[in-house]
């Protein structure tokens, strides 16, 4: 990798073997194989025994899970803050768990759409809650420093199962308790131009 990061840098018009430069090479080959250390992970690893039974059925919510990932269209960062909900049947996950799950995901090359219902999937896959929502809402610098430069702009999307898609009054619970920046409770109902809602059943 690093002689194809050296190549790179003389295909940019660089000198690869000024001093600035010399430790580029490897810097960046560390820096990318941490940004996508999600391919090499275990799911059942991370989660680690953290699955808990137990005689509890409200909704139990992380939220601003903060979280980094690159774009697989230009390999540029996009980032922001990650939101997930169930209810349980009769398990229950390790919240320490909650934000690593979004780590694998996020550390690939990703795109929002599917880093949601990635992180939905698995959590329904793992302990079948009655209903799981994931929210992820991500500025990407795809957008912001190249293409349409716009700074400002960010992007919502949303996985909704269970009992957070059938029952509206579920679903607007947990969208006024995660109290996203710019997105009214009723989002789902009503998705306005811009905001994709996906992997619904």
């Amino acid at each position: 990798m690093q002689d194809l990061i050296r190549q790179l840098l003389a295909e940019l018009g660089e000198d690869p073997d000024r001093e600035g430069l010399l430790r580029t090479p490897k810097r960046v080959d560390k820096a990318l194989r941490f940004l996508t250390s999600g391919y090499g992970a275990n799911i059942d690893e991370v989660l680690n025994e953290a699955l808990f039974t137990v005689d509890y059925n409200e909704m139990v919510i992380v939220k601003d899970i903060d979280f980094y990932s690159l774009c697989e269209h230009h390999l540029l960062p996009f980032f922001g803050k990650c939101h997930i909900a169930y209810i349980p049947t009769n398990r229950v996950i390790g919240l320490s768990k909650i934000p690593r799950l979004v780590d694998v995901f996020s550390r690939r090359l990703q795109i929002q759409e599917r880093l949601t219902s990635q992180i939905a999937d698995t959590i329904r896959e793992k302990i079948t809650p009655l209903g799981v929502a994931v929210v992820i809402e991500a500025t990407h610098l795809c957008m912001s420093m190249r293409g349409v430069e716009k700074q400002n702009s960010f992007a919502v999307t949303s996985a909704m199962h269970g009992a957070f898609r059938d029952n509206a009054r579920t679903r607007m619970e947990f969208l006024e308790l995660i109290k996203l920046r710019s997105v009214a409770p009723a989002v789902v109902d009503s998705m306005p131009a811009g905001y994709a809602c996906i992997g619904e059943d």
